[in-house]
């Protein structure tokens, strides 16, 4: 078995849906308040290895659809890839039945179906998989639960194979008492990720208003509809 290289380079696959609901299941934050760039780099000084890129992936509602959640999207987006970090934005798609009044996500009295970002965890294996193929990281690390990515686990041991090295897949995630789910992705190392951790990761900056000043009181509770989850 080839030996472990001495400083493994890491990059980062950053699910953002699956990486809100759980901060939120964990820990009960209302929004995505993460900042992936030192989420991923904390993890990464913690195991010992050397970060290279970061890539961020998630679904957005159309400015028609949810205005809303799609200016937030815009500048959160806007100010990671300024961070270097590499974006990946999918159209969401919303069941039939159109809009609503009132309940979960509701703003000023409409709300939006949750929707489906169609395809995310499919980029995400095929990015996983082709970095790979190019030796760009020796450790896949993954911040996402969707065991939807269990088959690119098997497929990475493939390779490692193929080229006679050491390779890793580990996936990362909020956890706490509060979690319903504590289990990473099958076949992979997990790591979970602790309040105290996460909370040293907070971006300063909250999107939810143009200036990025607090919300107003009516706002501060709202949340984010599970857009991102997979069908």
């Amino acid at each position: 078995m080839p030996a472990e290289p001495q400083e493994p380079r890491a990059v980062a696959f950053v699910d953002g849906q699956d990486l809100f609901h759980a901060a939120r299941e964990s820990f009960g934050y209302p929004y995505p308040n993460y900042d992936v760039v030192c989420l991923a780099r904390t993890v990464c000084m913690r195991q010992g290895w050397r970060l290279g890129e970061v890539h961020f992936y998630t679904g957005v509602p159309s400015a028609q659809d949810n205005p809303y959640w799609h200016s937030f999207w815009r500048r959160k987006m806007q100010v990671m890839q300024e961070a270097g970090v590499r974006v990946h934005a999918r159209p969401l798609r919303y069941r039939q039945g159109g809009r609503g009044q009132g309940g979960e996500g509701a703003r000023g009295g409409r709300r939006t179906l949750p929707g489906q970002g169609k395809g995310i965890d499919i980029r995400i294996a095929l990015d996983i998989v082709r970095l790979a193929h190019e030796r760009a990281y020796d450790v896949a690390l993954v911040f996402s639960q969707d065991q939807a990515l269990t088959e690119v686990a098997t497929e990475l041991r493939h390779i490692a194979a193929a080229q006679q090295r050491w390779l890793k897949i580990a996936s990362a995630y909020p956890c706490s008492a509060d979690s319903r789910n504590r289990r990473g992705i099958d076949r992979t190392d997990w790591i979970r990720i602790e309040r105290a951790l996460y909370d040293r990761c907070l971006d300063p900056r909250d999107y939810r208003q143009p200036d990025h000043e607090a919300p107003p009181a009516h706002l501060a509770d709202l949340q984010l509809p599970p857009g991102g989850q997979q069908a």
